[in-house]
C-alpha cells in the first residue's frame, strides 16, 4: 500500500523547455519549409517538358539530371524556382540606385505613394460614413445597402472607367490612382466602425443619457474608445486592399513606374522572373505596412491604459 501511494504521489514528468523564440517562429519556419519545398516540386514538374524540347529542338544529347538542373535556371520557366526570384529580387532592390527606373525600390515607391493616399482618404471616408449612419436611422437605411453594392462590380472593370473619367476632368498621375485604392479600402473601415459605434452595452448607453450627455459626448467617452479595436482590425485589412487598388490602377494606364508596371513589363516580355520579383515586393510592402498599424495599435492601447 506505501509503494501504490508513493507512485501515486510522484509528480508528471516535465515537458521540455523550449525557448521562447522557438516555440514562436517554429512553427512559421516549418510552414516556410513545406511551402519552399512544394514550390519547387511545383517548379520541376512545370519547367520540364519546356527544358526537355529545348534539348530536343537543339539537338543535343541530355540525361535526367541536365533537365533537372535545366528546370532550376531556365531562362523564361513557366514556373520560376524560389532561388530565381530572390536572385532577381536582390539584384533590383541593391543592384541599381534606389531612384533608378530600373531598381524596384523606385518602382515600389511609386505604388506606395499612392497606396498611403488612397488608405488615408479611404480611411478617412469610412469613418465619416460610419458616423453618419451611426447617428442617423434615415441614412442607416439609405446608405448601408449601396456601400454593400458598392463593392459588387469587380475593381478591374471600374479601374479603366475611373481612369478615362478623372483624364478628362484633368486629374492624372497620383491623384487617379489615389481614389481608385480609396475606392477599395473604405469599406471595410465604415463596416468596422459601424460595427465599433454600435457596440457599447446599451445599459452603458442609457447611464450616459441619465446623466445628460450630449451626442459628442456620448461618442468621445463612449464609442469612440469602444470602437478602437475594431477600427484597427478594419486599418489592417484596408491598407492591404490599398495596396492592391494601387497596383490595379496602373495596369489600365499602361504605366511606365510602380509594381503595376513592373508586372505589365514582365508579361509583356515573358520574364516570369521579373513578374514574381515585383510579387515578393508588393508582399513585403503590405507587411511593412501591417506593421506599422500593428505599431500605431499598440501605442494607442498602451496611452488608453491596456496592457
Amino acid at each position: 500500500m506505501r509503494s501504490s501511494s508513493l507512485a501515486i504521489a510522484q509528480p508528471a514528468p516535465r515537458a521540455p523547455l523550449r525557448h521562447p523564440l522557438v516555440a514562436r517562429y517554429a512553427p512559421i519556419a516549418t510552414t516556410l519549409l513545406a511551402l519552399v519545398a512544394i514550390w519547387y516540386v511545383a517548379a520541376i514538374a512545370m519547367n520540364w517538358a519546356l527544358v526537355r524540347d529545348g534539348f530536343e529542338r537543339e539537338e543535343t544529347p541530355y540525361t535526367i539530371m541536365d533537365v533537372l538542373s535545366g528546370t532550376m535556371d531556365a531562362e523564361r520557366p513557366l514556373l520560376p524556382a524560389p532561388h530565381q526570384v530572390v536572385s532577381t529580387f536582390v539584384d533590383e532592390v541593391f543592384g541599381y540606385p534606389p531612384l533608378s527606373p530600373r531598381s524596384l525600390v523606385y518602382h515600389s515607391l511609386v505604388t506606395l505613394s499612392a497606396t498611403v493616399l488612397g488608405f488615408l482618404l479611404g480611411s478617412l471616408f469610412g469613418i465619416v460614413l460610419a458616423l453618419l449612419i451611426v447617428h442617423s436611422r434615415v441614412l442607416e437605411r439609405s446608405l448601408l445597402p449601396w456601400i454593400i453594392c458598392s463593392q459588387m462590380v469587380p475593381v478591374l472593370a471600374l479601374a479603366p472607367i475611373f481612369i478615362v473619367v478623372l483624364g478628362a476632368l484633368g486629374l492624372q498621375g497620383l491623384l487617379p490612382k489615389s481614389i481608385i485604392s480609396a475606392y477599395l479600402c473604405f469599406f471595410p473601415v465604415a463596416i468596422g466602425m459601424v460595427k465599433g459605434f454600435t457596440s457599447p452595452d446599451p445599459l452603458q448607453v442609457e447611464l450616459m443619457r441619465t446623466w445628460s450627455a450630449t451626442p459628442r459626448q456620448m461618442l468621445w467617452k463612449l464609442r469612440w474608445p469602444s470602437a478602437l479595436p475594431y477600427l484597427f482590425a478594419s486599418l489592417k485589412v484596408a491598407v492591404t486592399i490599398s495596396l492592391v487598388g494601387a497596383i490595379v490602377a496602373e495596369l489600365p494606364t499602361g504605366a511606365e513606374a510602380g509594381i503595376g508596371a513592373r508586372l505589365l513589363a514582365g508579361s509583356y516580355y515573358g520574364q516570369t522572373v521579373q513578374i514574381w520579383a515585383a510579387l515578393i515586393a508588393s508582399a513585403m510592402l503590405s507587411w511593412g505596412l501591417i506593421a506599422i498599424v500593428a505599431v500605431v495599435e499598440r501605442v494607442v492601447a498602451h496611452r488608453m491604459g491596456a496592457h
